[in-house]
């Protein structure tokens, strides 16, 4: 094996580095709205995720995202482990790590903790598909879930959309009253623990459920949704009712590729392994609403469901910002490949 003639080096960003680069809100969702852009006009290589499941799903396992965004010059791959009891060992259910490389000699670039990135890239995808799919003015948020990432999806919705109330809901009570605390402090406006999905959810302008099931479970009833609404459903899980899809004028999803038959979990497996949605009856990917390519909402009273299932690409496009800012600041380890 010929070695290179000079040494490759790589950073290494731990999590307290992440924490101290202290990206802000608008940076975070400027990084993911120039990734789903680059998406949208064709200049990323995505595959979908493969799962390795050491037992069995309803315990746990790890997604594998593999990705290129070429206006950055960079690939990547992310493991992410999904084990829905780690709270009982006082562990993040969702610990990961991010590679980058470069994509023209394969060479490693950088190796960063991704458990933050994770949940900051979800919230960012969450609110940016509402900024392009919810109604302007949108003031209720109803919220399922209490997990990392639906810090992210709440702090950077309230962001975009300022709201009047915000409901939120998750199966343990200490999560939720938890959760609600925390946000009231962060955002400085009071949110309303509700102690049922119906309460939460009923009438709201844009719903996001987060939930952690360990089996699908029709929790989530069209019936409560308002028209008009957004709904954002991503758990691994299925938490959605099979005929909430019937009152949606449009579906969006984040990758196709990832949605359709054929593999495994996410909020609306049933509804593709059933027909109820197809790749001719999807709208649009949210990376061609983001170009410009197609449109998002256009009237007031259309009923609108956003999928998404989790993209490599905004990963990177926050290992970029990180990498960036972390050189910035003085932050992160070299190290000798």
């Amino acid at each position: 094996m010929t070695e290179p003639a000079q040494p490759v080096l790589m950073t290494f960003l731990n999590g307290s580095d992440i924490v101290r680069c202290a990206l802000t809100d608008d940076e975070i969702l400027v990084a993911i709205t120039e990734s789903l852009r680059a998406q949208g006009n064709g200049e990323t290589v995505i595959e979908p995720r493969v799962h390795l499941i050491p037992r069995s799903s309803a315990h746990g396992h790890f997604n594998v995202l593999r990705g290129v965004v070429h206006p950055l010059g960079l690939a990547g791959v992310k493991v992410v482990g999904d084990f829905v009891d780690n709270f009982q060992r006082g562990l993040p259910s969702e610990m990961a790590l991010l590679d980058l490389f470069d994509p023209e000699t394969g060479m490693p670039i950088a190796i960063l903790n991704a458990t933050a990135i994770t949940d900051m890239r979800t919230g960012a995808v969450t609110a940016i598909g509402a900024q392009h799919l919810a109604r302007p003015g949108s003031k209720v948020l109803g919220h399922i879930g209490a997990r990392g990432t639906a810090y992210w999806n709440v702090r950077l919705l309230d962001r975009l959309f300022d709201f009047d109330e915000i409901r939120v809901h998750s199966r343990r009570p200490e999560s939720r009253h938890a959760f609600a605390e925390r946000l009231t402090r962060d955002l400085g406006k009071p949110v309303t623990v509700t102690d049922d999905w119906e309460s939460c959810v009923r009438g709201a302008d844009i719903v996001v459920e987060a939930s952690r099931l360990t089996e699908p479970a029709p929790l989530l009833k069209r019936e409560w949704i308002a028209p008009g609404a957004l709904v954002v459903p991503y758990g691994t899980m299925s938490a959605v009712e099979l005929s909430l899809t019937d009152i949606m004028d449009k579906i969006v999803v984040d990758d196709w590729s990832q949605c359709r038959k054929g593999l495994p979990f996410g909020a609306l497996r049933a509804h593709v392994d059933t027909d109820r949605l197809t790749e001719q009856n999807l709208h649009a990917e949210l990376g061609q609403i983001v170009a410009g390519l197609r449109p998002g909402r256009e009237r007031a009273d259309e009923s609108i469901l956003l999928w998404h299932r989790g993209l490599s690409l905004s990963d990177i496009a926050l290992g970029h910002a990180l990498l960036a800012k972390a050189a910035a600041i003085g932050v992160g380890r070299t190290l000798e490949f």
